[in-house]
């Protein structure tokens, strides 16, 4: 699966796209947990202490943010869904 990263998250995984192995099955939540096992930098830049998702940071499949799919996190994923995930940004 193509997982692409933006902004500073880009700095901690070292570019801008990695693609992921994952079995049928897998949902937005177990395969964030699969970058974070490769990346554990990233954790606290995607996860508050409670372990949520930081309300600032995005996960897109397929364009849709994560939340708003239908199971949200749980939601299981296809081989060819394409991930695109999103740390706080900011501009003025």
């Amino acid at each position: 699966m193509k997982v692409n990263f933006y902004a500073t998250l880009r700095q901690i995984v070292g570019s801008k796209t990695k693609e992921l192995p994952l079995p049928k099955g897998t949902t937005v939540r177990q395969l964030i947990e699969g970058v974070l096992s490769d990346y554990p930098g990233l954790k606290p830049m995607l996860f508050d202490e409670m372990g949520k998702l930081h309300g600032h940071v995005h996960v897109f499949i397929n364009g849709r943010d994560a939340p708003y799919l239908h199971g949200g996190l749980e939601a299981t994923l296809a081989p060819d869904d394409t991930v695109d995930i999103f740390p706080a940004t900011g501009g003025g």
